[in-house]
């Protein structure tokens, strides 16, 4: 495993000066969610920029509303050759002083290697950039240290994502408070996944439920959130405790991180929406295999995230599950509610 550490090695810095930046990200809403800790400090460090995001339609809408983009190309992954020429061709035409690749994939790679023989300022693992990095073996946050480091910012320690902005853009409309959803009190949010992978993987429904029970027990509410893939275990932690509010594919994204930035506790297996709660500010409990690197894979947040492993997450006990709510005083703030 290969953690960041703060180094003082000289670099010829990203022009700070910069007038035209380009930030790419594109694939997984948990990597796009961690990438936004590396695209704030970006926004800082080239404050009088007009940085433009370079990212796929599913994101769209989030980064329209993301402070640190002014504007939003969602077209960064084109399906035909002709229309990655087409992308490089914009790409060169915009005549970006620096371009952050927070991407770094085969794909993105090669549209720095379309830009050749003049590319700009490149920060990214596309070999012959002028900010190169190499650092596949680290958490990404630890790999956004590296690569903002290498572009001259001065950093002391790994960024964390930060969802905290959502509400105050959407102004904190109805739609983004607990009561929209029919929740009054305190609440924990289930993040189960669905069963499109071995139990080797994920926890088994039959534990969701007995932790939904001792829950809502204790007087607070079991909230269950997921994609489509989630709809059968939603409806089964529902069926065997009625007191769990099943809002699996109801919330939108920004709907999500409102949920988590106000609950009290996020417990579930490593899927993305956990990411998004532990950006949102939720104190977290991550369900991983013990094939999975907990150092290199676990969520981050401000509100902490531990994260208990097992060789079959299904094995992973109830007990052990529900002892870290009580150790977060969960169920002791709700009794003096």
């Amino acid at each position: 495993m290969m953690l960041w550490r703060k180094t003082d090695a000289r670099r010829t810095p990203a022009p700070a000066e910069a007038k035209r930046v380009l930030v790419i990200k594109l694939d997984g809403l948990a990597e796009f969610t961690q990438s936004l800790a590396a695209a704030k400090m970006i926004r800082d460090y080239h404050m009088g920029a007009r940085i433009t995001l370079l990212t796929t339609p599913e994101f769209k809408d989030l980064a329209e509303k993301c402070p640190y983009f002014d504007t939003v190309d969602p077209e960064g992954k084109p399906r035909e050759p002709q229309q990655t020429a087409q992308l490089i061709t914009r790409i060169r035409a915009a005549k970006y002083d620096m371009i952050y690749d927070l991407e770094s994939s085969s794909r993105t790679n090669a549209y720095f290697q379309g830009l050749r023989p003049w590319p700009p300022h490149w920060s990214g693992g596309a070999p012959g950039a002028s900010h190169h990095i190499d650092a596949d073996s680290m958490h990404p946050l630890d790999r956004f240290a590296v690569q903002m480091q290498t572009a001259g910012m001065n950093i002391s320690d790994a960024p964390l994502p930060d969802l905290s902005w959502v509400r105050a853009a959407l102004r904190d409309p109805p739609r983004l408070q607990p009561d929209y959803f029919g929740i009054r009190g305190r609440y924990v949010l289930l993040l189960p996944r669905g069963s499109d992978v071995a139990p080797a993987r994920r926890w088994a429904p039959d534990k969701y439920v007995q932790l939904a029970t001792r829950i809502a027990s204790n007087g607070v509410t079991p909230v269950v959130l997921g994609g489509p893939e989630e709809r059968e275990i939603g409806a089964a932690i529902v069926a065997g405790e009625k007191r769990t509010k099943n809002l699996v594919t109801r919330p939108d994204i920004f709907q999500c991180a409102a949920l988590a930035e106000r609950a009290s506790f996020a417990v579930g297996d490593d899927v993305d929406l956990l990411h998004v709660a532990a950006a949102a500010g939720a104190p977290c409990l991550v369900l991983l295999s013990a094939r999975n690197d907990a150092e290199r894979t676990a969520p981050r947040g401000r509100g902490g995230v531990v994260a208990l492993t097992a060789a079959v997450v299904a094995d992973l006990p109830v007990d052990q599950v529900d002892r870290q709510i009580k150790n977060c005083g969960v169920y002791a703030r709700a009794a003096t509610a």
